[in-house]
């Protein structure tokens, strides 16, 4: 199975959420059967590591988001994903725009799905530290629903 968790950029949010969710995955003993994957609708950070304030927030909770790198969303990832997680609205239109006719791909917002309270993954991007300790606590609550439901459906 292969999950996409896909921000604007895919320098805060969605690297952080792979990252949180191969943590888990490797704690529920399903490293091995999904693959956990992160893009950006767009294409100006491809290639770099997740933002440093990012990376600093996940080490302090034990993810290592450092071998990480930016890319960007493609058609293709629709025939090769099963579960693609947009971040927010905006970046649920884009790939609802994109997305072909016969995707196999399901597509869904993140928080929507499994986290209840709110359905969108604030960009941390313009705000201090406590935007992203907040992302975290989004992503870490999301992320322990969505491993029930992984583990549901292998």
């Amino acid at each position: 199975m292969r999950v996409l968790f896909v921000c604007l950029g895919n320098i805060c949010r969605s690297p952080t959420a792979e990252g949180v969710l191969r943590h888990k995955l490797r704690e529920a003993g399903l490293a091995d059967q999904v693959e956990v994957i992160s893009a950006g609708t767009g294409d100006w950070h491809v290639g770099k590591a997740p933002d440093t304030r990012s990376q600093a927030a996940a080490l302090k909770r034990g993810y290592d988001l450092s071998a990480q790198r930016a890319q960007q969303v493609t058609r293709a990832d629709f025939a090769s994903v099963d579960l693609i997680l947009a971040m927010d609205q905006n970046n649920l239109r884009h790939l609802k725009a994109m997305q072909p006719a016969k995707s196999r791909a399901e597509l869904d917002l993140f928080l929507r799905r499994y986290e209840g309270r709110v359905d969108e993954v604030p960009d941390p991007y313009y705000d201090g530290d406590q935007g992203f300790e907040q992302v975290l606590d989004l992503i870490e609550h999301a992320c322990d629903a969505l491993v029930i439901e992984l583990k549901g459906r292998l």
